[in-house]
């Protein structure tokens, strides 16, 4: 294993920007930038060995502190939507930015996605280790507390990469930390992800609202048109998008799928590229997973290749969205005595 680093240009505010690559002994790679957390490249081989970076991406830091999309990043303070740009917290009142429509999404305008992260390279005989670290200031966003936040990134000899995520607050706040890679198995610069096939392993998916606002329903998968309860191809399912009541205002696939067994490690989603045989199993801790078909992107990426709607999807692990304002969902409440934890691993193989 080796850590090697390279300049990537500067951030928005002109500081410089570092990748930090993490190779196992089989040439595979991973990776990281110190701005945002971001991953920007994952190179694994298909099955006849060959490499293919399969992450979509920039060439240069400057195309992440533009992106909407927030591509490949750090998610935080709270991933997803919280209804409405605001909550209420021990009798206060919170106001947040409202980035998407009247909602939060992301944690807000300026989230951890856009933030200098302090980094540190540790080396390993079968894992590398890249460790982030960032204090975020009490109010940041809107939100109480300060929060200390430590992400662990790992890659190991067998193309796993592994997240952890830890943080702790000196007052009562909310927390959902994530990651937002877009994956495509078939190669970041194939033209889309509607050949591979995802499986999701959960129960349900949250109703939603106007602004893929949760209802606090939660519906078998089997009773919607995006279920995956069973391995399904991407592009089967999106050709319901112009006809099915949630997805055409989400214009495709936007939705949290949930599995319950909150702290429990499981696989939550499988995807899968007959004509690779890359596989990708989502490992995590975490009850939910939004699966997100990329159906918004629209810029130009690595190596000038031109990401269109669908060119790559995400499998973020998550408390469900809007949990503040749905009690009997799992809770993203965190409070000073308390540490959140979370790991999530995205476990790279061939069939």
């Amino acid at each position: 294993m080796s850590i090697s680093t390279r300049p990537y240009g500067k951030d928005q505010h002109g500081r410089p920007a570092t990748e930090y690559t993490l190779t196992n002994a089989t040439g595979a790679y991973v990776s990281i930038l110190d701005f945002g957390g971001v991953v920007t490249r994952i190179a694994v081989p298909d099955r006849h060995g060959a490499l293919a970076d399969v992450n979509l991406g920039y060439d240069d830091v400057s195309g992440y502190t533009v992106d909407s999309g927030s591509m490949g990043a750090l998610i935080g303070r709270v991933g997803n939507r919280i209804a409405n740009a605001t909550f209420d917290l021990e009798g206060q009142t919170y106001p947040l930015g409202a980035n998407n429509g009247v909602n939060n999404l992301h944690g807000g305008p300026e989230g951890f996605n856009l933030r200098m992260w302090k980094a540190e390279p540790l080396e390993g005989k079968g894992v590398d280790t890249l460790l982030l670290s960032l204090v975020s200031p009490d109010g940041d966003q809107g939100f109480p507390g300060e929060l200390t936040v430590t992400v662990r990134y790992t890659f190991d000899g067998q193309n796993v990469l592994g997240i952890e995520y830890l943080a702790n607050t000196t007052k009562t706040t909310l927390v959902n930390l994530t990651n937002h890679a877009y994956f495509n198995l078939d190669g970041h610069d194939a033209p889309d992800v509607r050949d591979l096939e995802l499986q999701v392993f959960a129960d349900s998916v949250c109703a939603v609202r106007a602004g893929l606002i949760p209802t606090g329903r939660l519906v078998p998968q089997e009773q919607v048109v995006y279920g995956f309860d069973r391995p399904k191809r991407v592009g089967d399912v999106l050709a319901h998008t112009q006809t099915d009541p949630d997805m055409k205002p989400a214009g495709g696939v936007d939705f949290n799928y949930c599995a319950g067994n909150d702290r429990m490690t499981k696989c939550i989603a499988a995807l899968y590229s007959p004509k690779t045989g890359r596989e990708m199993k989502v490992i995590t801790d975490m009850p939910g997973v939004q699966v997100y078909t990329g159906q918004f992107l629209h810029q130009t990426g690595k190596g000038g290749v031109r990401y269109q709607a669908y060119s790559g999807m995400c499998l973020e692990t998550q408390r469900y969205p809007d949990a503040i304002h749905q009690p009997h969902f799992p809770s993203v409440v965190l409070r000073p005595q308390e540490t959140y934890y979370t790991k999530t691993e995205y476990v790279f193989s061939v069939r």
